[in-house]
C-alpha cells in the first residue's frame, strides 16, 4: 500500500514499520560500501530491506528526517534508476520490493515498500538475520528466529468476515455452486435445500457469520470491493509480446462462482486454434489456450494465493502467450521441481475444498495435474513456473505446438484406452522428457517398466549405454521413419559410415564433435567406446592429449581403403576383357 508524503510525516517508526533515513548528502549506501565494522555495513539498503521483511513489512523512506515529525529533506538516491534499484534489490536478497516516488515542492522522497516475509521463513544479509532495535540493525534473536521457523500458516479463508451478513452474498453466485456442487456430486436433492442449509453444510457459513471463503466465491460485487479489493482479477491484452503498455485491460470483481465463466469468455473471444489434420487419426483441433488449462489455473490462482496481500490476481494475455500472477508463494512444502508430485496443504483449505467439491478444481490441493497433462498432451511447451518466487506465483503458458507428431502419439493412445486407463500426468511427462531426450537416470524407472510393456516406449543400447525412445507410431506421425531406423544398436560399420564423412570433409574431430555428431542416437560413454576401439585397430589416429586429444582417419584405414579400390579396379578391368 502506497502512503502520501502528509501520512508519512505523523508515522511513529517502530509501531507504523517505517524507517526514515535522511542519509549522507541526501543518500545511503546500497550494500554497506567499505565499512569494515559489520555493525556500521548493515546500516545501508538492502540491510533495512531485509529488517523490515523479517518485520513482516514496513516502508523504508529516504530523503526524510527521522526525528518526530519528519520533515522532507530530500534526497537523489537512485534518480531515473528507480528500476535497477528494485532489480537489484531483488536479485542480491530474493525480496520483491515496491519503490516509488514523492514530492514536496523540489525535494524528492524515495519510499521503498517492503513486503512481509512468508510465513516461516527469515531474511538475512551477508549471513545474517536481521531485526531493528532502536536505531540499530542487530542479529536476530534465538526466540524471536525460532518462533519464525516454527510458525504455520492458518486457515485464511476458514475465518469470519466481520461486518458481513448472509444478506451481503450473491443469490445468482449461490444458485451456481448449488447446481455445481449438485451434479459433481451426483446429489440432485442439495438443489431442494435452502441457502443458507446449503451454505452451512459446506462450512461457509456459521450460525449468522459469514466465512472469508463465502465472501470471495459468493460475495456481491460491492461488498467484495469494500472487504477484499485483492480478490479482483485484472486481465490485460497485448498483441505483441514487445509491447510494453497493454491495448486492453479489463477488471473482474464478480463473486467467484459468477466471474469464473465471465472470465474465461472474454479470454476466449481472442482465443483460436490449429488444425490438426493426419491420415492415420480423425482430424481435430488444439486451442491455443485450453479452457480446462485456463480454468484450472485461475482457479489455483484464486484458492491458493494470500489474501493478506493487497496486490489482485494479473492475467496477461499474448496471442500465443498467456502469464498468470498470484500473490504469495507457492504452498508449504512445495517447490517448482515437485510441484506435480507432491500433495501440498492449500493455504486456503475452505476455500479449495468447496471448489473441489463442486467441481472447479479437480481435487482440494494443488491442482496443478490437469495444467500439464492437457500441455504436454497438446504438444506444447512445458507449463513454465521458473519465474515463481516466495512472493508471488507466476505461471507461464505457451500456446505454439512444439512438436504436433507427439500431440497426435498421446491421443492417438488415450482414444484407445478406457477412461480408468487413460495415461496420467506422470505417464505424459515421462514420455514428453523421453521426446526430448531426458537421460536414464532422471526418468522414473517403474514407469518406463510399464510403457515399456505396453509399447509406448522402446529400449535402445545395453547396460550402461541403454536409452529409451518413442514408439514407431511417433517417428511415422512426424514422417521420421529414416530416423527411427537409424537409432538402433549401432555396430563398427555403421558409426564408420557416419564419422569417416565428417572427418573427410573436415579432417580433425575432436571427441564432443563425435559425441554432438551421434546425439540421440548413442550416449556419449557409448561414442567414447567406439573411438578407443576405432584407435587401437588403426582405424582413427590421434593428436594431442587428454580434453585437446583431436582425430583424423588412420593410415591403416586409409591404406585398407586402397587395397579395396586397387581390388574393384582389378576386378572391373577383367570384367571389361571378359566382354571384349
Amino acid at each position: 500500500m502506497r502512503r502520501t508524503l502528509d501520512e508519512f510525516k505523523v508515522l511513529r517508526e517502530s509501531e507504523d514499520h517505517v524507517e526514515f533515513k535522511k542519509g549522507e548528502g541526501g543518500n545511503i549506501s546500497y550494500n554497506g560500501g567499505t565499512k569494515a565494522v559489520p555493525k556500521e555495513r548493515r546500516k545501508c539498503i538492502l540491510g533495512y530491506v531485509t529488517a523490515l521483511c523479517n518485520e513482516k513489512g514496513g516502508d523504508l523512506v529516504i530523503g526524510m528526517h527521522d526525528a518526530y515529525p519528519h520533515k522532507v529533506i530530500g534526497t537523489q538516491q537512485s534518480i531515473n534508476a528507480i528500476g535497477d534499484l528494485e532489480a537489484n534489490i531483488y536479485k542480491d536478497s530474493g525480496i520483491r520490493t515496491d519503490i516509488y516516488e514523492l514530492y514536496e515542492g523540489e525535494k524528492r522522497v524515495l519510499v521503498i515498500n517492503v513486503p512481509s516475509r512468508p510465513l516461516g521463513r527469515v531474511f538475512k544479509f551477508e549471513d545474517v538475520a536481521l531485526m531493528r532495535v532502536g536505531e540499530e540493525l542487530l542479529p536476530m534473536s534465538d526466540e524471536m528466529y525460532r518462533s519464525i521457523l516454527q510458525e504455520q500458516e492458518p486457515d485464511f479463508s476458514q475465518q469470519f468476515c466481520d461486518g458481513v451478513s448472509f444478506e451481503d452474498l450473491d443469490k445468482n453466485a449461490i444458485e451456481v455452486l448449488k447446481e455445481k456442487y449438485a451434479k459433481k456430486q451426483k446429489n440432485p436433492s442439495f438443489l431442494s435445500l435452502s441457502d443458507e442449509q446449503a451454505l452451512s453444510d459446506l462450512s461457509l457459513i456459521v450460525g449468522d457469520r459469514v466465512t472469508n471463503a463465502a465472501v470471495i466465491l459468493l460475495g456481491k460485487e460491492d461488498i467484495l470491493k469494500e472487504h477484499f479489493p485483492q480478490a479482483r482479477v485484472s486481465l490485460e491484452y497485448r498483441s505483441s509480446e514487445a509491447n510494453i503498455h497493454f491495448d486492453s485491460r479489463s477488471y473482474f470483481c464478480q463473486p467467484f462462482f459468477l466471474m469464473a465463466d465471465i472470465l474465461w469468455a472474454r479470454i476466449n473471444d481472442r482465443n483460436g486454434s490449429v488444425p490438426i489434420r493426419n491420415g492415420l487419426y480423425k482430424d481435430y483441433d488444439i486451442p491455443l489456450f485450453n479452457e480446462d488449462v485456463i480454468r484450472e489455473a485461475v482457479n489455483n490462482a484464486i484458492a491458493h494465493r494470500d489474501y493478506h496481500i493487497q496486490s489482485e490476481t494479473v492475467i496477461k494475455q499474448y496471442p500465443t502467450k498467456m502469464v498468470i500472477t498470484n500473490s504469495g508463494g507457492l504452498p508449504y512444502g512445495v517447490t517448482i521441481d515437485n510441484i506435480i508430485y507432491v500433495p501440498s496443504t492449500p493455504r486456503n483449505r475452505l476455500l479449495a475444498d468447496v471448489l473441489s467439491k463442486t467441481g472447479l478444481v479437480e481435487r482440494s490441493g494443488q491442482g496443478v495435474d490437469q495444467i500439464f497433462l492437457n500441455t504436454l498432451s497438446e504438444g506444447k511447451p512445458t507449463p513454465d513456473y521458473s519465474q515463481t518466487d516466495d512472493f508471488c506465483v507466476t505461471l507461464i503458458l505457451s500456446a505454439q505446438i512444439e512438436d504436433m507428431a507427439f500431440s497426435q502419439f498421446i491421443k492417438g493412445i488415450q482414444d484407445g484406452l478406457p477412461n480408468d486407463q487413460k495415461l496420467t500426468v506422470y505417464d505424459v511427462t515421462t514420455l514428453n522428457s523421453i521426446r526430448i531426450g531426458k537421460p536414464k537416470k532422471e526418468l522414473d524407472k517403474k514407469i518406463v517398466s510399464r510403457l515399456l510393456k505396453e509399447g509406448y516406449i522402446e529400449q535402445r543400447g545395453k547396460t550402461s549405454g541403454t536409452f529409451y525412445i518413442l514408439g514407431k507410431e511417433y517417428y511415422e506421425l512426424s514422417g521420421q521413419l529414416a530416423e527411427y531406423s537409424k537409432i538402433t544398436d549401432w555396430n563398427e560399420q555403421q558409426v564408420l559410415s557416419v564419422m569417416i564423412p565428417f572427418l573427410e570433409k573436415n579432417e580433425y574431430a575432436k571427441m564432443t564433435d563425435f559425441v554432438a555428431l551421434f546425439a540421440g542416437h548413442l550416449s556419449k560413454k557409448q561414442v567414447r567406446v567406439f573411438v578407443e576401439k576405432l584407435v587401437s585397430s588403426g582405424v582413427l589416429n590421434y593428436i594431442g592429449e587428454t580434453s585437446a586429444r583431436k582425430y583424423r582417419i588412420g593410415d591403416r584405414y586409409r591404406e585398407q581403403q586402397a587395397i579395396l579400390n586397387k581390388a574393384l579396379a582389378i576386378g572391373l578391368n577383367e570384367m571389361k576383357g571378359g566382354k571384349g
